[in-house]
């Protein structure tokens, strides 16, 4: 049985999407399969997710055993975080150790934090002059950006870039790398554990 992954988002879905275009590309080399999508709110992710026919559900991010319930009666082994916002409750941090993973759009630790996501991110980039920015994919603890660094793929500023722009190039890695990153992270998981 291929571990079981549950993707968490807030927005528009378009990582997840990339994940399940990527996964059906590969059919059963991949090694996982997505059997949950969850969301603190209704989103484009989850419209997804029920097109693709895979289970979706809204939790309370302020009630910490709801998530952590939503993952357990899904029998989830890995979870992969694609423009989720909010701080995982230390409970589903404890429960899943090495086995949460996060997409960000900067380089870590330089561009990373409580408050720096999406434009926020593109925007201090640009601010602080920097040739290039990056992909960063990321394992997940208690701190927002904080965990080890799986993968991080150089995006280069060019001279005209602005936020809008540069976010779209920066997108566009990230539709490459985190699905591929999210394939090998769950190849490393037998009977539900991460091996070391």
């Amino acid at each position: 049985m291929r571990p079981r992954i549950a993707i968490l988002a807030s927005g528009g879905g378009t990582n997840l999407q990339a994940v399940l275009d990527h996964f059906a590309a590969i059919g059963d080399a991949r090694s996982g399969d997505i059997v949950l999508v969850a969301s603190n709110r209704v989103c484009g992710a989850l419209a997804r997710a029920m097109a693709a026919g895979i289970p979706s559900a809204t939790f309370d991010a302020s009630d910490e055993s709801a998530l952590a319930g939503l993952l357990r009666d899904h029998d989830v082994h890995v979870v992969a975080l694609a423009g989720y916002l909010k701080l995982l409750p230390p409970s589903v941090i404890a429960a899943f150790p090495e086995r949460i993973i996060n997409v960000h759009p900067g380089p870590l630790p330089a561009f990373g934090g409580a408050g720096m996501y999406g434009s926020h991110v593109h925007g201090a980039v640009l601010a602080a002059g920097v040739p290039e920015s990056a992909v960063t994919v990321h394992l997940v603890d208690e701190r927002y950006d904080h965990g080890r660094v799986l993968a991080q793929w150089p995006v280069p500023v060019l001279a005209a870039d602005t936020v809008a722009t540069l976010s779209a190039r920066v997108l566009a890695v990230e539709h490459i790398v985190f699905p591929r990153m999210l394939d090998a992270l769950a190849a490393t998981i037998t009977d539900g554990r991460a091996v070391s």
